[in-house]
């Protein structure tokens, strides 16, 4: 810090990483003062030494954190072992096999073995062929460190991954984030087609939402002002006279049954209503009888007419 340094001179460098040049310690200390900063010493053995501008508490907090995260991410390789039979299975081959391949995926190393028993020690050639075969196998994940070696009634050899631990886990967990990301884009994918919208054409889609709004409460009160079309009420229809219906007369109970045959009787006739007689006009006034001539008296003559 400030009060540590004992240079009369140091080269300075701003807040930002701006390069200020070389200057004296004390207008480095006032311009520290000024923007409330610490004056801090990066590279003493330099010449003239560096001192930068900082908040030298922010500084350290950052510098932890980062060795924090240089911790986490540190990772100790380790040596993981496979052993075979000279006279191994095929089956069971290719199971250790797909053990190695997991193991190198994961950033470890595989160390594989060979078992020999009796005189299968004076046959070491075949423990290097088998060897070589698995090396071979596991090419895509790993390469050879070490060749095959023999090692008491042992031959071994070590395999290393292609990519370290640190490696291997970023690549896991990318391609873990990626299957995230895959999952979520499908499930959006089938919420928006079950609940997709019809697409409009329409110029009102375009203007903001205040002005739709605006415009939807002016035209409610010309809707409820406006009188609702009546329909037009049917036409009266001409009415019918209904036909009188007459009254029929009680029919004759039948009579006792005799000896005699008896003629049905007629059936009685409706009976139809005659119409109202018009009223007569009044009748003329007869005129007057005339008196009657008064006859000849007996006895007298007629007189000779005119």
């Amino acid at each position: 810090m400030n009060d540590r340094i004992r240079v009369p001179e140091v080269r300075l460098v701003g807040p930002a990483g701006e390069q200020v040049g070389i200057v004296r310690v004390e207008d480095a200390l006032r311009l520290a003062r000024e923007s409330d900063l610490d004056l801090v010493e990066v590279a003493p053995n330099a010449k003239p030494p560096v001192a930068k501008l900082m908040d030298f508490g922010k500084y350290k907090y950052e510098a932890a954190v980062k060795a924090r995260e240089s911790r986490k991410n540190q990772t100790n390789t380790v040596l993981k072992e496979v052993r075979f039979r000279l006279k191994i299975d095929t089956h069971d081959y290719e199971t250790k096999v797909g053990h190695a391949k997991r193991f190198l995926g994961s950033g470890d190393k595989v160390k594989a073995m060979i078992q020999f028993r009796g005189r299968e020690q004076q046959r070491p050639e075949m423990g290097v062929r088998l060897l070589e075969r698995f090396a071979n196998d596991v090419a895509e994940v790993g390469v050879v460190e070490s060749s095959p070696r023999v090692d008491g009634r042992n031959m071994v050899m070590v395999v290393g991954p292609l990519k370290n631990k640190a490696e291997a886990k970023a690549e896991a967990r990318r391609q873990k984030q990626r299957e995230e990301a895959r999952a979520e884009n499908d499930r959006k994918a089938k919420l928006d087609t079950s609940s997709a919208e019809p697409v409009t054409q329409s110029i009102g889609d375009a203007f903001p939402a205040e002005l739709r709004e605006q415009a939807a409460r002016t035209e409610e009160p010309a809707q409820q002002t406006a009188p609702e079309p009546q329909a037009p009420e049917p036409a009266p229809e001409a009415q019918v006279p209904e036909p009188e219906v007459q009254e029929q007369a009680p029919e004759p109970q039948a009579p006792e049954q005799t000896s005699e045959v008896q003629e049905p009787a007629p059936a009685p006739e409706a009976v139809v209503p005659e119409p109202a007689p018009a009223p007569e006009a009044p009748a003329a006034p007869r005129p007057a009888p005339k008196a009657p001539r008064p006859g000849p008296k007996p006895g007298a003559r007629p007189g000779p007419r005119a």
